[in-house]
């Protein structure tokens, strides 16, 4: 994809308050109010990215911006972050709407659970109820994904895409042995070894660093985000990590028999964190799904190096589905 071409795709970053917490919102496309717009250029559907963890929206961005063009620019793609994970700039406006769910407190809304209630009002308080949803998870996004569609089975989502997905076993993969006792046992730890460390440097200090990281690992401007040398939104990333690692045992299969019709599953062959052994299980599970290995040993971590490819291949699979909207 020309750069030239997504660099002039806008991207409107946003603070929203959402049951209390302030939530990175990124929305590419002119589509900013979906609720305002009732003219006849109003999208249909909406895609709405949740993130694996840590959940470093930027990193979203030259994804998304990819996938946008290829639907030829016909409905917006938003990126949502997880509860605590967003570093917020003084400066930064924090919107709100009158409905009372932004206030409504969720039950430790930094864990695994209640990252699913946010999403969850996130959609109730900013998105019409009757537009419909393409939802796109990464790693764990792929388990909130899951979670919405079990605890809000009416919602109006037409597809549910699961890149990478860590929905079962997480401390039983390569990656899974070392976090789990490194965030269970030892993540008090962290948290002192962040603060003390990252909390005294200057945010100038911080952009600089982070500005030098994506040069020396040709990283796309897009992805500069302020968030990954927070200790706050490292805190609550460690948090959440120690939760998936106990939580994400089971494969849910009953949700995934009840909604495999909308389910495109895309499993990875050198994934740490999801075994080839897991897709081979689901797979035998579900023959009748649809459920996809890579073939370009694309990484986990694909928002580092194979945005444009991964976007290619979202978009030829939500072709037919919004090719009839």
């Amino acid at each position: 994809m020309d750069n030239q071409i997504t660099d002039e795709i806008p991207v409107q970053e946003e603070f929203v308050l959402c049951c209390g917490v302030e939530t990175e919102l990124l929305k590419v496309g002119p589509w900013t109010d979906l609720f305002n717009d009732q003219g006849a250029c109003r999208p249909q559907v909406l895609i709405l990215i949740i993130t694996g963890n840590p959940s470093f929206t930027a990193y979203y961005i030259p994804f998304a911006k990819t996938l946008y063009s290829l639907i030829n620019r016909r409905f917006p793609i938003w990126i949502i972050s997880h509860a605590g994970h967003s570093f917020i700039p003084k400066d930064k406006k924090i919107f709100a709407t009158s409905n009372g769910s932004n206030t409504q407190e969720i039950k430790d809304i930094y864990g695994l659970h209640g990252q699913v209630e946010h999403k969850l009002a996130f959609l109730r308080t900013h998105v019409p109820k009757q537009m419909k949803l393409v939802l796109i998870g990464h790693s764990v996004g792929c388990y909130i994904s899951l979670q919405m569609l079990k605890c809000a089975p009416e919602l109006p989502v037409i597809r549910s895409v699961m890149l990478f997905p860590t929905i079962e076993r997480i401390s039983e993969s390569p990656n899974g042995r070392f976090a789990t006792p490194l965030l269970c046992w030892f993540r008090y730890v962290l948290y002192a070894f962040g603060y003390l460390l990252l909390k005294p440097i200057p945010e100038q200090i911080k952009l600089w660093i982070i500005k030098i990281s994506l040069r020396v690992t040709n990283t796309a401007d897009d992805c500069l985000c302020l968030s990954v040398l927070d200790p706050f939104c490292l805190a609550n990333a460690a948090y959440l990590g120690s939760q998936e690692m106990i939580q994400i045992v089971e494969r849910d299969n009953e949700t995934i028999k009840k909604h495999l019709s909308k389910l495109i599953f895309y499993y990875g062959t050198r994934d740490p964190w999801c075994p080839l052994q897991y897709y081979e299980d689901i797979k035998k599970d579900f023959p009748e799904g649809d459920i996809r290995l890579c073939e370009k040993k694309i990484a986990h971590a694909f928002i580092l190096s194979h945005s444009q490819e991964m976007a290619e291949m979202t978009a030829d699979w939500l072709k037919d589905d919004l090719s009839k909207i």
